[in-house]
């Protein structure tokens, strides 16, 4: 079966798509648009020009790049593909660029077969209709929908949560959301911020970042009020202070990948502010 590699660009959308749905997986139209907005996406055609493997990576402002949507279809599988496209998102950055990505169950033993280690877990947890909790405002707090002048601070709170600024793959993901929602103190300073993304499934929360548990639930409970349908948020591991309010909420854990890094032992540094992630292919 003779396949070549090659970028993709936002002409492979239709077939990116497919590719995904192979899989069971639920890209649409809108999320693989960010991610060639956001970084670059390779992957193998075969002979009729049908894309049969994909991996996107996505370059942060600094230090730190993310692998994602690492898919080969079933049929091309045992060929090396998945390898060959993950090495080809690696050489497209600085070599000196942290690596990391959420490894599938069935991905994890490629990513280590090429340097990848296991240096934290994410939870998943899936919700079929959310049960409010009727949070009130707390003192000193306000929600309010964003604006686009608080998007520098936003970028540098975002930052401080992540462990690398990601100002293009934000810029695009606010323009994606359903909702960008900015938490600010008394003082007018933005103290957290939540969006939420539809995809053809769920209700997608993340990234959320906030200065205490209270106010990133009360960011949950304002992006999915008034949402008819299944939702979807991706905790880091260590969030034990969050994830009784999403139980309460009607969440169940369902998963729980392996967050994999290359070039480094450990996570960048981060402040304990990330109480949900992007998504798995954003980190």
């Amino acid at each position: 079966m003779k396949v070549e590699i090659a970028e993709l660009n936002q002409y492979d959308i239709p077939g990116l798509i497919d590719l995904s749905a192979s899989v069971g997986w639920d890209y649409d139209e809108y999320e693989v648009r960010t991610l060639l907005e956001s970084g670059r996406v390779f992957g193998h055609k075969n002979a009729a020009g049908r894309i049969v493997s994909s991996s996107a990576i996505i370059p942060y402002d600094t230090k730190l790049a993310s692998i994602g949507m690492v898919i080969v279809q079933e049929e091309f599988r045992g060929l090396g593909l998945a390898m060959k496209a993950v090495r080809k998102c690696a050489e497209s950055i600085n070599g000196d660029m942290l690596l990391m990505l959420i490894a599938t169950k069935e991905g994890k033993p490629l990513y280590e077969k090429v340097g990848f280690k296991t240096v934290d877990f994410i939870s998943k947890f899936l919700c079929d209709q959310f049960v409010p909790v009727h949070l009130q405002d707390h003192d000193g707090v306000f929600i309010e929908d964003f604006n686009q002048s608080d998007f520098a601070k936003l970028v540098n709170l975002d930052g401080a949560a992540f462990g690398d600024k990601r100002s293009v793959f934000l810029r695009n993901r606010i323009s994606q959301s359903k909702q960008c929602l900015v938490v600010k103190n008394n003082n007018g300073e933005i103290i957290g911020y939540g969006l939420s993304i539809q995809g053809p499934v769920n209700l997608i929360l993340g990234p959320i970042a906030a200065a205490d548990s209270d106010t990133a639930a009360l960011i949950v409970e304002k992006l999915a009020l008034h949402h008819k349908g299944k939702l979807r948020i991706d905790v880091p591991e260590g969030r034990t202070d969050f994830m009784p309010y999403l139980e309460r909420s009607g969440f169940v854990k369902t998963n729980t990948p392996p967050v994999m890094m290359k070039n480094s032992a450990a996570m960048p540094q981060r402040n304990n502010t990330l109480y949900a992630i992007a998504s798995q292919a954003f980190g």
